[in-house]
Parts: C-alpha cells; sequence; structure tokens
C-alpha cells in the first residue's frame, strides 16, 4: 500500500467487514486497490483520504492506533456502512499491543528463515516494550484463568474457530484469500486473545500481514515464512483441545513473557544484529555473554521498516542509565544489579534496573572464547531442542555455491563443508554485500557467529565473523561495511565446486505443501498421476511421505455430487488434516536429516554449556 496509514486493532477490521453487505464484501478487494491510489494527508493523529471530490475518509489514531470503529469516518451517503471504511481498514497494518513475529515462525527474516522465521530471533518481540517490562510474580501468573490445567469452553470455541479460518485461508491460498477471509482470521485472533490463546493469536495475525505481503508483490515476502506460520496456526488450534498440564500451558504462551529477578550481572557484548520482519516490526537486538556462557539479550524493536533497522544499532539501549548505543555495546562490557531476565534470556528495563557501562572482550580472549570451545554438533543439538539458534563457529572458507535464493558462501568447519547464507535479503541490510566480499577471499580463516538453519544440508546464516586482518575486533555484518582493503590476499582453496550432494526427494511432498499455502486446494486438484513421485519417495525410504502425498492430492481433489449433479462444497476440513500432517512431517524430517548433516542428536540433551 502506498497510503500512510495509522495501525488499526484487528477487531476494528473485523467488525467493519463483518457488517458489509454480501455485494459489498465482493467488491472489498477492489475497494482497496481503488483506495490505494488517492491522495491522503497526515495530520497529527488524523489521517484524511481523499475517496473523490466530495467525499473524504478520516482514521483517528490517538497514540498511532485505531482501536475503535468510531475512529474511521466515511463522508458517504452508504456509511457508516459503506465500503470505504472497511477498505481502509484493510489496507492499513495490523495493530498488536504484543509483537510477537518469533511465535511459531521460524528466525527468519531473511533466506529462509532466520531460525523462526521471517525469521526473527526469538528474544525479539516476546513482550511488551522493554520500558514496561517488570518482574511479574508466580502468585500473580498462577492467578490468572489462562493457567487452569484444562481448555475453558470460551478458549476451546476460540480454538475451533481459529481451525476454521485458518482452514478457509488453506483453501483458498494466498492468491485468493482476500480482505474478506483475512477479517475472519483477524476475528479469531481477537477472540482467542481475549480468551486468553495469545500464542495461537499472534501467529494469525502474522498470517495476515504475510497474505498481505503475498498480494500486494512486496518483496519481503516469502512463501516459506508463510507456510510456516499457517501451519502453526492450524497445529496448534489442532492440539489445544487435546492438550492439558505444560503441553497445554505452552500452546496458549504468554501475552507478556515473565521476567525474573537475578541479581547483579557482568555482561560482555557478541554482536548486533539488525531486525526487518515481514509482519512490520523493525530495531536491533544486542547479544551479550556472562562469565559462565549465558546469553542475553537487549533489544529494540518496535514497528517500523527498513530505516528503522538500520538506524537502531546507533540508538542508546534501553536498560538502566546507560547512554551505550546497541554498535558500542556489542563491543563493551554492562555491569547491571538489580537485573531481570525472561526465560529466554531478555533483559528487562524496570525502574529498578542500574546499568553501567563495563569492559568488553575480544572473542579470542576469557570468557567470550569458551563460546566457540563447545563442540559444534552439541551447539546443534541445542539449537535444535529449543535453544537459541546461535552457533559459534571456526571456518576457512573455501569458495561458494549458487543456491535457488543465491550464492552462499561455502566454508571448512572441521572437516565439515558448510553452507552460510546471508541471514537477511533486504538491500537496506549489509548481509549481502559483505558475504559477496568475503566470497573473494577464500583460504580465510574467521570465527564467526551464525544462526542455524534447518535443511538436509549443513547450513547455517552469518550474522557477525571476526575482522580478516585484526582478530580482536569483529563485524556485525548487517550493519558494518567490510571494505575490500579488510580482506587478506587469497590464500591457496579447493578448486572447483564440491560435488551435487545425494538429497532425498523430500521436496516432492514440501513443493506440493508449499503450492497450497499459495494457490489454494484447487491447485492440487488438478489431473494427474501422484503415484510417480509416491514411488519415488518410497524408494528412498520415504514410504510415508509417499502416503501423506496421495492422501494430500485425494483430500484436494474429493468433490462430489448431489442428486442433480451439482458439486457439494468441498470437506476443507479432511484437506486441511492432510495437509498439516504433510507439513509437520516434513518440518520433521528437515530437523532430522539436519541433525544427521552436522552430526547431532537432536533427541539428547547437549553438553553443558562453557
Amino acid at each position: 500500500m502506498s497510503l500512510d496509514l495509522p495501525q488499526v486493532a484487528p477487531a476494528v477490521t473485523a467488525e467493519l467487514v463483518q457488517g458489509l453487505t454480501p455485494r459489498l464484501r465482493k467488491r472489498l478487494d477492489a475497494g482497496i486497490t481503488k483506495l490505494a491510489g488517492r491522495p491522503s494527508v497526515r495530520d497529527g493523529d488524523t489521517v484524511r483520504i481523499a475517496v473523490d471530490d466530495d467525499t473524504h475518509l478520516e482514521l483517528h489514531a490517538p497514540g498511532g492506533t485505531v482501536t475503535t470503529t468510531d475512529a474511521i469516518r466515511c463522508g458517504c451517503l452508504l456509511a457508516p456502512d459503506c465500503l470505504h471504511r472497511a477498505a481502509a481498514a484493510s489496507a492499513a497494518p495490523i495493530a498488536d499491543s504484543e509483537p510477537e513475529p518469533g511465535c511459531g515462525s521460524g528466525s527468519g527474516s531473511g533466506s529462509g528463515s532466520q531460525s523462526m522465521p521471517d525469521a526473527v530471533p526469538a528474544s525479539v518481540g516476546e513482550d511488551a516494550p522493554a520500558s514496561a517490562n517488570e518482574p511479574i510474580s508466580a502468585s500473580t501468573r498462577s492467578a490468572s484463568p489462562a493457567e487452569s490445567d484444562t481448555l475453558t469452553p470460551d478458549q476451546r470455541a476460540a480454538a475451533q474457530a481459529m481451525y476454521d479460518a485458518a482452514a478457509a485461508v488453506l483453501e483458498a491460498g494466498a492468491d485468493g484469500a482476500g480482505a474478506v477471509l483475512q477479517a475472519e482470521l483477524l476475528r479469531a485472533a481477537h477472540t482467542a486473545r481475549i480468551s486468553g490463546l495469545p500464542r495461537i493469536a499472534a501467529s494469525a495475525v502474522s498470517v495476515v500481514t504475510q497474505l498481505r505481503a503475498a498480494r500486494c508483490a512486496d518483496p519481503a515476502y516469502r512463501l516459506t515464512d508463510l507456510t510456516a506460520t499457517l501451519r502453526e496456526v492450524l497445529g496448534t488450534a489442532h492440539r489445544l483441545p487435546g492438550s492439558t498440564g505444560p503441553e497445554l500451558a505452552a500452546l496458549r504462551g504468554t501475552a507478556r513473557q515473565p521476567y525474573s529477578p537475578d541479581g547483579s550481572l557482568r555482561l560482555y557484548g557478541l554482536f548486533s544484529e539488525p531486525v526487518l520482519t515481514a509482519t512490520g516490526y523493525a530495531g536491533a537486538v544486542t547479544w551479550a555473554s556472562d562469565a559462565e556462557g549465558r546469553l542475553h539479550t537487549v533489544s529494540d524493536v518496535v514497528p517500523g521498516g527498513p530505516g528503522r533497522a538500520v538506524g537502531a544499532a546507533d540508538r542508546a539501549v534501553r536498560i538502566g542509565d546507560t547512554a551505550l548505543t546497541h554498535r558500542e555495546l556489542s563491543r563493551a562490557g554492562l555491569a547491571v544489579s538489580g537485573a531481570t531476565v525472561s526465560p529466554t534470556g531478555r533483559l528487562g528495563a524496570g525502574a529498578g534496573v542500574r546499568a553501567v557501562r563495563a569492559s568488553g572482550a575480544a572473542w579470542r580472549e576469557d570468557p567470550l572464547a569458551g563460546l566457540w570451545a563447545l563442540p559444534v554438533a552439541d551447539q546443534v543439538s541445542r539449537a535444535l531442542t529449543g535453544g537459541d539458534g546461535l552457533l559459534f563457529l571456526d571456518v576457512i572458507l573455501t569458495g561458494t555455491v549458487r543456491e535457488a535464493a543465491g550464492d552462499c558462501l561455502l566454508a571448512d568447519c572441521d572437516g565439515l563443508t558448510l553452507r552460510l547464507a546471508a541471514a537477511h535479503d533486504h538491500p537496506a541490510l549489509l548481509y549481502r554485500d559483505n558475504l559477496r566480499l568475503l566470497a573473494a577471499a577464500p583460504g580465510t580463516r574467521l570465527r564467526v557467529v551464525a544462526r542455524l538453519d534447518p535443511s538436509p544440508l549443513p547450513r547455517a546464516l552469518l550474522l557477525a565473523a571476526d575482522h580478516p586482518r585484526d582478530p580482536g575486533a569483529h563485524l556485525d555484518l548487517g550493519l558494518d561495511r567490510l571494505q575490500h582493503a579488510d580482506l587478506p590476499a587469497p590464500a591457496m582453496a579447493p578448486v572447483g565446486s564440491p560435488p551435487a550432494p545425494d538429497e532425498a526427494p523430500l521436496h516432492l511432498l514440501r513443493r506440493r505443501v508449499h503450492q497450497a499455502a499459495s494457490a489454494g486446494r484447487r491447485v492440487l486438484a488438478f489431473p494427474g498421476d501422484s503415484a510417480t513421485d509416491s514411488r519415488r519417495l518410497g524408494r528412498y525410504g520415504f514410504a510415508c511421505a509417499g502416503g501423506l502425498l496421495d492422501e494430500l492430492r485425494s483430500a484436494a481433489a474429493d468433490r462430489s455430487r448431489d442428486v442433480f449433479g451439482r458439486l457439494v462444497p468441498a470437506d476443507v476440513n479432511r484437506f486441511a488434516h492432510a495437509w498439516l500432517a504433510a507439513a509437520h512431517y516434513t518440518e520433521e524430517v528437515d530437523r532430522s536429516l539436519c541433525a544427521a548433516a552436522w552430526g547431532a542428536d537432536p533427541a539428547l540433551s547437549p553438553s553443558p554449556s562453557p
């Protein structure tokens, strides 16, 4: 959208679309497109759009968010039940009081999924802004009705409504999921949030945001991210009714991460990374370690675009009275008293927290050097069993290899051929430019920080590296520009491309999962013989995958007729179940193949951190 619109609460959009007549609903998508070409003016908290020469539309957003339907006013004759109000709400960014891009998503922010996937670090956006973070006592948490051991009737109804809305989106695919289906999903998200299911509510909002990005050809859109988030929504809604105890608590999620007191901390900065998500959040996250190797984060992520992702690194961190910027903290230290920490290691910034600048440490000095001492297989096991996803590796650059998303670096890591890809593709961030320069220096030895990218081949997203000519310094590859003068003379490196790996043909099932998310059930209902693909999967030992593929195609093509020969509505529930089973299977197999490629065992607990 070219309009500069304020954020609109999901419930407002859902209510306005619900109030349209069936005739106007059919015209809603065209109305959104037409509205995008109209001139608009922002005056403080009010945005005015000239619908035509005689009609104006106003959005009032105190604090930057439209929270009631009355805040959107139109001067046309059909108001308040007009198309213009619903179109404006559907075109505006979605407001979310708790930015949670990392829920189920799979980091990623970029070429694949940044471990979460539009990939955002798990520590980003899990809770309210840092300035509001205060310790939440156990007694306060247990008093909440959302903490009961079984699902309440309201939550059960909300989960079913969410499943139905997500199944309808899957039936239509991103190509057919227009504003009406998006509004139904937003309504389900609002119902889930007020009934105490914040995890699935946040994931549903993320699905709508990605659907909008797909339909307007936003370059930040990634089909893999939409598929992963839609699987998260359907899977969570499917599992909620039968869950109890700790599993139910995890599926419910938390609207705000609890922060517990952690006394005094002495932290050493590791690196900073810019954050830019497809769900509309931007900023920076700085990682630090204490003397025992425990990782902590300080984040500044709010709604914004590429400019904020780049500029946030030069903003002061919001903790205590320190004047350190994120860029400075990544190379310095921090002494914190009265610290509060979330379960994922994010530092709180409550009124009782005090922090002052302290000396830092180089990566090859204690205590940071201990992070690289842990065996790589144990690090991968930690990442696959719910860790932060970070890998601390010593590598030798050996060349490049071409992938569908572009070239990536090849590196030798203790005898393992590793692929290092850019953590984000956006041109405002420097990841890809820096990777191109590093590719011109084969034979260079580097100590790097990367984020595991689960795939059948050893692959990671490169976040930071020590300076090629100064091992005592490091570069945050999304923020610091590498120069040709920084590169050493090329050393001898293996000549030629690596042999093509003998991969299991799991893509035969994965691409059908992605096709359904993109184009809906109809794309899999076209006449064709899937038996060849099923037999090929069976020859590689993936008989289960072949059966899932057959069921997916069968569910998509299952259309019966009534006694008059008319097509009856498709069984949306059967198709959603078949798709969910196939999506979950491919994710779990990818995880197992990733562990095997790295020589790790995700079922075992990793060795203690250094």
